[in-house]
């Protein structure tokens, strides 16, 4: 169980953030943020509504909390690494905060076995090399790494804390809500903060445009929040470094939507990269 809902939060992340990715190059990468988290909460509200949720509220719920301050951060630079730079290239440089939450159950007590921690090494291994990173060229390459290298920490950290802010599944929404709500309150005063100082809020054509995206902006929110939700099961079904590393592997996800939609070339480190992630996939659901 713990290897399917890794794996399939792998697949929403890296679905999700290939489409932040596209938002961000026709829209502020606030706006994206915080459009797509209302949204979410929404959508998370009536759930929570539906299935008494409510009674769940606890003290692990402060988990949920400090998970939704670090996420706009982490979201924010992201989005903007993607408009920058090439998504192959961003994507897998994004998936080292999982040094995050492995260390995190490492400290706990976690011991994989012999072959897991061979699985874990070749699957970080193949996720860096299908992004096939370049670090040669312009300042703006640079400037992306960088902004990548905080969000990964950021996704890190979110990872170790929503694993820890419930124990059941109705539970699980409501921390997914306070999450969102706590993105809302923390991108939104952000935003607030950016058009005072004299930033954009809307792009080029205006709120038309915003509203023409609102299907797109709402699958990027909902599918981040259902990541969250898939990878907080697995990280509870399961050892956490195991479902750390293969709900890591989204990058593969975005490098494969990339090439499909946008038409970006895969280089052949890319395609061994892909191929080397799959064996450590395997190494750990059968270790």
């Amino acid at each position: 169980m713990t290897a399917l809902f890794a794996l399939a939060t792998s697949l929403l992340w890296g679905l999700a953030d290939f489409g932040g990715g596209l938002l961000t190059r026709r829209t502020p990468a606030l706006t994206v943020v915080v459009v797509s988290q209302t949204i979410a909460v929404a959508v998370l509200g009536a759930v929570v509504l539906a299935t008494g949720g409510w009674h769940e509220a606890g003290p692990q719920l402060w988990f949920a909390v400090a998970a939704g301050a670090v996420g706009p951060v982490a979201m924010l630079s992201f989005y903007k690494a993607l408009a920058l730079g090439p998504m192959g290239v961003v994507s897998p440089l994004g998936s080292l905060g999982v040094a995050v939450p492995v260390g995190v159950g490492l400290v706990l007590g976690e011991r994989p076995g012999l072959l897991q921690f061979a699985g874990i090494a070749v699957a970080v291994v193949g996720i860096l090399m299908a992004g096939g990173p370049e670090f040669r060229g312009a300042p703006v390459q640079r400037q992306a790494i960088a902004l990548t290298l905080l969000a990964a920490f950021g996704f890190g950290a979110v990872m170790a804390l929503i694993a820890e802010s419930s124990t059941t599944v109705t539970g699980l929404f409501l921390a997914l809500f306070v999450q969102r709500v706590t993105n809302v309150a923390v991108g939104g005063t952000a935003l607030y903060v950016s058009v005072k100082r004299g930033g954009a809020a809307l792009p080029e054509g205006g709120r038309a445009v915003v509203v023409a995206a609102l299907p797109a902006l709402a699958f990027v929110g909902l599918a981040d929040v259902a990541a969250n939700g898939t990878y907080a099961i697995a990280a509870q079904a399961g050892p956490v470094t195991v479902a750390a590393v293969l709900a890591s592997l989204y990058p593969v996800i975005t490098a494969l939507a990339a090439r499909g939609v946008l038409k970006e070339r895969l280089r052949g480190v890319q395609a061994v990269g892909a191929g080397v992630a799959l064996v450590g996939t395997l190494l750990l659901a059968t270790g």
